[in-house]
């Protein structure tokens, strides 16, 4: 037992000194995402190239102005949670985004994008591959009918 607490101190340790000399410790590998074969997301929900620009994008658009880049709520919605309020399929996530959201400050991104409708996509696979699910499978929407 206490090789084990000193082992893990050394390896912490370890990780702090690599930090410290400007070189941070390799990330952890991303995980699988679940996607259904036929959605538009397959192309890129596990591509980490396309996750990156996904993350990009998102930074650069989403994150600058209005949503978090963790699960937590500034003034829109977590979209790393498990709850989506305007639908959590592929395809509602996507017209959330490609249409914006009435009535909210959620514009609409269709055509915006450099990289079109991709790009969206792109986001979507970030978002999932970043989500608190443990399933990391389309998130439930907040106003779907109970399961029954």
């Amino acid at each position: 037992m206490a090789w084990s607490c000193v082992a893990a101190l050394v390896v912490a340790a370890s990780a702090c000194v690599t930090a410290e000399a400007g070189t941070a410790p390799a990330p952890a590998p991303a995980a699988t995402v679940a996607v259904d074969p036929s959605s538009p997301l397959a192309r890129f929900a596990n591509d980490p190239a396309a996750i990156k620009r996904g993350k990009s994008v998102f930074m650069g658009t989403c994150s600058a102005y209005c949503h978090a880049m963790r699960d937590e709520e500034r003034d829109a919605p977590s979209l790393f949670d498990c709850t989506w309020r305007h639908g959590g399929s592929d395809a509602e996530v996507f017209a959330s985004i490609a249409n914006g959201v009435a009535n909210t400050r959620m514009p609409a991104w269709k055509g915006a994008l450099p990289q079109g409708d991709d790009d969206i996509w792109r986001v979507i696979a970030y978002l999932r591959s970043a989500s608190v699910c443990t399933s990391n499978t389309a998130a439930p929407s907040a106003t779907a009918p109970p399961q029954r």
